[in-house]
């Protein structure tokens, strides 16, 4: 055992010295401050590390970039330097990256900028843009580890193959065909079953707007690097919130589309095979403007006639116009849901529930009260769908070296490999999650008779977590984010504001649902929680990327610009 443990340990060791050393020393930190120095690296504490012209490129959106890169005004080499600079920076940071190819995404950039001096034309919408990737994404010549260390030197656990050298996966290739430059790939906890990002490799991912507290899981090396502008927009995945729990901790929108809009086709992923709740993947970014770039182009290229599972439906402007006309020209009704009944938000997003509910109805929209089928069990389902394998494929890539599973894995998967559910079990969880979809579905239409436009409501907001981003070993619920993988429905994170220990005071006279709501809500400290991103999620129907997309623009827009003072 000594000699198993040391091995692992030695195994980490190397490869996150391999991913260190991956960075130029003229972009190495001399040092770096304390939590209790620094609590805030984002904005200025990052920018006096970088050169003026750095900033200006790095602090552009996706679309903005395009727009250079796609009329020869920048170079895509020095868009992918600056990129790669900054990336380097906010992995010394806040550790949130697993792999450094910068060397090759600059020789894809000199190719672009050849291909543009040659033909006076972008190679694609995405001409020259960097795009960052959750380290699911099989990228040729680069290494997948998830976390594990039984990954690393392998092809997903599987030694001998050589296809880490050669295999890409579905969206990869579509991403270079579109003309993005691939540059890095992000950190994610082990099993990527956690809504903190931890591994035995790289150790723990903060969060750069409050390093006292978690940067979310599992695609929270994407919500680190976003959040510190490393990268203008980027991919991960979700299966019970991974996109938009770091998103929200991070101050960015990301949308969750439903399963089958976007290619995962050729991904490594946890539980492969398990097809009740399907893991999606979809962007983040800065802006919801740049999450419609990468969707809407990425579409261009028919996913539908690669991967499998994808529906073929191309992005819809018939849909977005439909949404559109009717922001501009009549009225929207929302549905409010503040708790779920299990967990109450802690103060700062009871705040922020409050502001997007406010800033709806000073835009003149129908706001009313969401009392749909119990979420507890629509979470309930989905927890019991991850743990119908009885851990086997998680706790088999773990014993692959010995390394021990994070604890914040390990509550919901413990220590070994439990009784897998049997087919009858498993097409009893397939009819029940039906049934709760059925259930759902005939909830909304009934919203009919309270929203006074005639319609449904058009989307409904919900808190995308209880905390405004988990302090480290206490991410304790998912039950607002994993609730909407069990219904597949289409959502997007929106940034509200920020925590202000002024405002967002404990509640001395809260009273708990029950223990686990008393021991969250114990979790809370103005002091500590000072600074730190807090957002909601806007939850359309199945399918409603367009529409969601557009809702979540008029909102986000809206609460950056509207008085609720006055």
């Amino acid at each position: 055992m000594a000699t198993e443990t040391k091995n692992w340990e030695s195994l980490g060791k190397s490869k996150l010295s391999s991913i260190n050393n991956s960075i130029p020393n003229k972009w190495r930190i001399s040092s770096i401050p304390s939590v209790e120095e620094q609590r805030d690296v984002t904005g200025p504490f990052i920018q006096k590390l970088l050169s003026k012209n750095e900033v200006e490129i790095t602090e552009t959106d996706a679309v903005g970039i395009v727009e250079k890169t796609s009329t020869g005004k920048w170079t895509a080499e020095e868009v992918a330097t600056a990129f790669c600079h900054r990336a380097s920076l906010a992995h010394q940071l806040t550790n949130c990256l697993h792999e450094i190819f910068f060397d090759a995404a600059i020789e894809d950039a000199k190719k672009l900028d050849k291909f543009y001096a040659e033909h006076n034309k972008p190679v694609g919408p995405l001409h020259g843009l960097p795009v960052s990737l959750k380290d699911q994404f099989h990228v040729k010549g680069v290494e997948t580890t998830m976390g594990y260390i039984g990954w690393i030197g392998t092809f997903m656990g599987k030694k001998g193959t050589g296809k880490e050298k050669v295999f890409e996966s579905e969206m990869v290739k579509e991403l270079r065909a579109l003309g993005a430059i691939l540059y890095c790939k992000t950190s994610v906890p082990h099993t990527l079953m956690a809504g903190e990002t931890v591994n035995n490799i790289i150790g723990y991912t903060t969060n750069p707007k409050n390093r006292n507290l978690s940067c979310g899981g599992s695609s929270g090396g994407e919500g680190a690097l976003i959040s510190l502008r490393g990268s203008p927009v980027g991919f991960g995945t979700d299966i019970g919130g991974s996109i938009r729990i770091p998103a929200a901790f991070n101050g960015l929108y990301g949308i969750r589309p439903s399963s089958g809009r976007l290619p995962y086709e050729g991904m490594a992923n946890s539980m492969d095979g398990q097809n009740s709740v399907l893991s999606v993947v979809g962007p983040l970014s800065h802006s919801l403007r740049s999450l419609r770039l990468v969707v809407k182009s990425l579409l261009s290229q028919q996913p539908w006639l690669h991967d499998p599972l994808v529906h073929e439906i191309p992005w819809r402007d018939d849909q977005e116009k439909q949404m559109l006309d009717i922001i501009d020209n009549g009225e929207l009704a929302f549905g409010i849901m503040k708790d779920d009944g299990v967990i109450h938000p802690h103060p700062p997003v009871r705040r922020a529930m409050d502001m997007a509910a406010r800033t709806l109805k000073k835009l003149g929209h129908h706001v009313i009260e969401w009392k749909p089928p119990g979420h507890e069990r629509g979470a309930e389902i989905l927890v019991e769908v991850w743990k119908s394998d009885g851990g086997a494929d998680i706790h088999g890539s773990i014993g692959l070296s010995g390394e021990p599973l994070a604890a914040q894995v390990a509550d919901i998967y413990g220590t070994g490999v439990t009784e897998q559910a049997n087919a009858s079990k498993i097409a009893a969880l397939n009819i029940a999650k039906r049934e709760f979809q059925k259930e759902y579905m005939e909830y909304w239409n009934s919203t009919v008779d309270l929203t006074g436009t005639g319609r449904p409501v058009d989307a409904f907001i919900i808190p995308s977590a209880p905390f405004a981003a988990a302090r480290p070993r206490k991410f304790k619920y998912l039950g607002y984010s994993g609730i909407l993988n069990t219904l597949d429905y289409t959502c997007c994170i929106v940034p509200v504001t920020t925590v202000d220990k002024r405002l967002d005071v404990v509640d001395k006279d809260f009273k708990p649902f029950n223990e686990q709501d008393k021991d969250i809500a114990a979790d809370y400290d103005p002091e500590v929680y000072d600074g730190a991103h807090v957002a909601v999620q806007l939850v359309g129907r199945r399918l409603q990327e367009e529409k969601v997309l557009a809702l979540a623009e008029h909102l986000g827009d809206a609460l950056k610009v509207i008085d609720l003072d006055e």
